[in-house]
This record gives structure tokens, sequence and C-alpha cells, in this order.
């Protein structure tokens, strides 16, 4: 994780210091999440949204890097036995991309992401004793440039971490690993 995070700060560091040209813009957009990994409770898609803002540093003509700041409204819909609950999530989420220009208009992106719970409920009560405070995961998306300016982006966040946050037996440990998955679509504008 050290050598990801140092390779991930060097490039940024290349990138800022040869950038051929830097934009900034905000974006915002839908998220559908759920929990992933053999999770033993029956976990659904909840319908979130994503706010923030990224920087566009242009490595070379086809490549640059983008850094986001996020925050991110995650969680699932949770059968257990007959009790069906929410859990709702709340992350400032932190991912550094590889931005890829396949053609003007079309690109593809790939990168590591940090993510900081902000907040966790669970059918309105206070649940964040109960999730862990870090969470990671690595994007893969697309995205479409209509001009300049506007872009839509297809992004999907694969959780690689455990985020829940409580003891659990050897059993089941397989079990209970929920990992964080979002499918988000997000329309963007570069300034």
């Amino acid at each position: 994780m050290k050598r990801i995070i140092l390779t991930v700060l060097a490039v940024m560091i290349f990138g800022f210091a040869n950038a051929q040209k830097t934009r900034f813009g905000v974006k915002g957009g839908l998220n559908l999440t759920t929990f992933a990994g053999g999770y033993y409770y029956d976990a659904k898609s909840l319908v979130g949204f994503q706010i923030g803002g990224f920087a566009e540093i242009k490595v070379i003509e086809r490549l640059a890097i983008q850094p986001e700041v996020l925050f991110s409204t995650q969680g699932a819909k949770q059968e257990v036995g007959m009790t069906n609950f929410d859990s709702k999530l709340n992350y400032i989420n932190v991912p550094v991309l590889a931005k890829f220009y396949v053609t003007k208009q079309f690109t593809v992106e790939a990168g590591p992401q940090l993510g900081f719970l902000v907040s966790a409920k669970q059918d309105g009560h206070d649940a964040k004793d109960g999730y862990k405070s870090i969470d990671t995961g690595f994007n893969f998306g697309a995205g479409y440039n209509f001009t300049d300016n506007v872009s839509v982006n297809l992004r999907y966040t694969v959780g690689l971490s455990n985020i829940a946050d409580y003891n659990i037996d050897t059993a089941q440990q397989y079990y209970d690993s929920p990992k964080n998955s979002v499918l988000a679509l997000t329309l963007g504008y570069k300034f």
C-alpha cells in the first residue's frame, strides 16, 4: 500500500512539475451503491449522489492525472432474517486517476481511491462505530467530452477493504467482509 501511495505521489509531483496545462472543475451525479464481497446479509442497491471538484493535469498530450475530492453517499439496503434496514454511509473520497484520451472526446481512466467515513446511519440511528473510518478502492471508468468544458463520466469503484468494524469469529470472516461497490454517472464542468 505504501508503494502505491508513493508511486501516485511521485506521478502527481512529476505531473505538476511538467504539466503542459492544468484545468480545474466541478462534478456531480448519481451513485448506485451496495456492499459486495462474501457478505452474508442480503444487500441490495441504494441510490445516492456525489459532488466535488477535480484538477486535470496534462502530463503529455493524451495523458492526464486527475486528482479529485468528492462527497459521496453510499451504502446498501440490507435484509437480516425478517429485518430490513438501510445502511447509509457518507464519505469524502479522494481518487487519483490516470486519464487517457483515446480521442479528443472519448477518455478512459483508472486509479486508486482513499475514502474517509464522515457518517453512518442504519434506519436513522448512528452506526459510525460499526464501520471503519478509512476505505480503499480502485476505479475504472470512461468519459465523453461534449465540449472543452462539459463532460459526462461513468465510473465503477471496486471496494478493496473490509468496511465493517466489529468483532467476528474466524468461521464468519470470509462471509462477513462487506466492501463498498459504487457505480457512478456524473456530469463535469471544467473552467
